[in-house]
């Protein structure tokens, strides 16, 4: 691809569902919220989003998810970075992408037009802000995977790599989407 300018660059999606949930009282990915598995949400909004193809990391637990190619990420205990590797070599080995735009299982705020804001955005890298504070989605450049599979560990994703850097376009979504996650459970679950 010769010009991987917002409009026209590929983006693969990512969710991120590998986690125990152990707040949450279990795995989040088959949870069903407003009628809907969070998996399964996110799966849809992605590709309403525009990614294409899209992948699940599970982990803790592992169940079909239709319309994404899914990854089991057996070393899941490690932390989040663990799912990030496995996710950035699978679009890396399997994809033309230019990009993989990050999500989280448990987001359910998140819209279609918020993941598209930052599937578009102009730029390279790009994290979602919410009221100003950091969140998720996040979008990674294709120049970036090998850095991020050597380095990424533990539990901060790509916290550290993005940390301090001059080249992270910031997109503000509180207008259009709530970036908390459910740490918790409702109590009628």
């Amino acid at each position: 691809m010769t010009d991987a300018s917002a409009e026209s660059a590929s983006v693969a999606g990512v969710v991120l569902a590998a986690g125990e949930g152990r707040r949450f009282g279990g795995p989040k990915a088959p949870y069903v919220h407003e009628g809907e598995r969070l998996v399964d949400r996110s799966v849809r909004l992605l590709r309403e989003a525009g990614c294409d193809p899209v992948f699940v990391i599970l982990g803790a637990w592992e169940g079909r998810v239709d319309d994404a190619l899914v990854i089991v990420n057996h070393g899941w205990e490690e932390g989040m970075g663990s799912s990030l590797r496995i996710a950035l070599k699978w679009v890396n080995a399997t994809t033309e992408a230019d990009h993989a735009l990050i999500t989280l299982v448990d987001l359910p705020g998140l819209t279609t037009e918020a993941l598209a804001r930052v599937a578009q955005a102009p730029g390279g890298l790009a994290v979602a802000t919410f009221d100003g504070e950091r969140g998720h989605p996040v979008r990674i450049p294709r120049e970036h995977f090998r850095h991020l599979i050597d380095t990424v560990a533990g539990d901060a994703g790509a916290r550290t790599f993005l940390s301090g850097r001059d080249d992270v376009s910031f997109i503000e979504l509180g207008d259009i989407a709530d970036g908390r996650d459910m740490d918790e459970a409702p109590s009628a679950r």
